[in-house]
């Protein structure tokens, strides 16, 4: 005869909190290398496009919760696929996300030129560890190190 007697269920453990994504658009091998390595460290979950119709395909197929965009790059450069991306989220197809332009070019006119695209904020290169950190901090929930 089988027990009628359910035993209870095991007690669920809280869900670990996903890793942020964060899709890196870059076309230059070497701020790749940089870029992504300073991403493992933070303990994010790095995704790369090396141009701007790979950073489009990449969004549409899995949305991520912030993009670093580069804005020189063969093909499509940032601000025409920053643009094109916020014509998405604003058309409600494509959900919100930060995008950070992250550019050599500094001069006041480059920042300008990043906002009026779309983008929320202008990072320059070289890349620093602590300045991306913070600079990502104020967009995601960072892992603790």
């Amino acid at each position: 005869m089988a027990n009628s007697e359910t035993s209870p269920a095991p007690a669920m453990k809280p869900a670990a909190q996903a890793k942020p994504v964060v899709l890196l658009v870059e076309d230059n091998h070497i701020n790749q290398v940089v870029a992504l390595e300073f991403l493992g460290l933070m303990g994010v979950q790095a995704r790369l496009a090396k141009n701007g119709l790979e950073a489009l395909a990449a969004c549409a197929e899995s949305v991520p919760d912030l993009v670093l965009m580069d804005i020189q790059m063969p093909g499509m450069d940032g601000l025409e696929c920053t643009r094109r991306l916020r014509e998405q989220q604003r058309a409600g197809t494509l959900a919100h996300f930060p995008i950070l332009a992250l550019t050599a070019h500094a001069l006041d006119s480059d920042v300008a030129a990043s906002m009026a695209a779309g983008m929320d904020e202008h990072l320059t290169k070289p890349l620093d560890f602590s300045a991306l950190r913070t600079r990502l901090g104020r967009w995601l929930t960072l892992p603790s190190s």
